[in-house]
């Protein structure tokens, strides 16, 4: 496969962003693999000079890139979307949505400013950032943390929620409701885990799956391969 030039750059600190990003298609076309992650893109295409909303994926989603395309995106922390798009994430799950329908003209004049931009990168970013709210859900750091220990039943109870609170409040946020939220950040700490060369029965363990047929089920079902072909 031809993967183009992809690169990632640090996003600005305490800014909601877990980075921004670029890709370049040389000369031939591809499938890119996107696998669930919990997060939501923000992407400018030069194919249509225009931003698309992407995720966040329950399931793999393969984009097609041709060959010249350029692609610049910011890619949100899980959970941080939801006040820049003016929508809950659950509204854009499993979807690529023109960031048109959110918000009008605005994002028409965005696009246009990326696509003449000496540093379409900071164009994105600052537009971003600029509808960042002050004060996020507190929800959005604490559900993940405890969720890598404990049971949805256990993370309600310490956030001083009902198990119905939870997921109303988890689907707003990360666009799914906290099981599926955990099985996501679980399948991207193995990913992690496993790209830094542990062995994948250790991987298993660490990340809390039962086993490591467990785990390969539980990668396949998120991300239509196994672990292997991932890595």
């Amino acid at each position: 496969m031809n993967a183009g030039r992809y690169e990632e750059f640090a996003a600005p600190p305490r800014s909601g962003l877990a980075c921004v990003w670029t890709r370049a298609v040389p000369d031939a076309p591809y499938v890119q693999p996107v696998v669930p992650d919990g997060c939501v893109d923000l992407v400018w295409w030069s194919r249509e000079a225009r931003v698309v909303v992407a995720g966040p994926d329950t399931r793999p989603s393969p984009a097609r890139m041709e060959a010249g395309d350029r692609l610049v995106g910011v890619r949100f922390l899980p959970g941080a979307a939801p006040p820049v798009l003016g929508v809950p994430a659950d509204a854009v799950r499993d979807a690529r949505v023109p960031l048109r329908e959110l918000w009008g003209s605005e994002a028409d004049r965005l696009g246009e400013a990326v696509a003449r931009a000496r540093d379409p990168r900071a164009v994105l970013t600052e537009n971003v950032l600029a509808r960042a709210p002050a004060a996020p859900d507190p929800l959005v750091p604490a559900l993940p943390a405890r969720l890598e220990t404990l049971t949805v039943g256990e993370a309600a109870e310490e956030l001083g929620l009902s198990e119905r609170q939870l997921r109303r409040r988890s689907l707003a946020a990360f666009g799914y409701g906290p099981k599926t939220l955990q099985r996501v950040l679980r399948f991207q700490r193995a990913l992690g885990l496993a790209r830094a060369g542990r062995p994948l029965a250790d991987v298993a363990h660490a990340t809390g799956y039962s086993d490591q047929a467990h785990m390969a089920h539980e990668v396949r079902g998120l991300a239509g391969v196994p672990i292997r072909a991932l890595l």
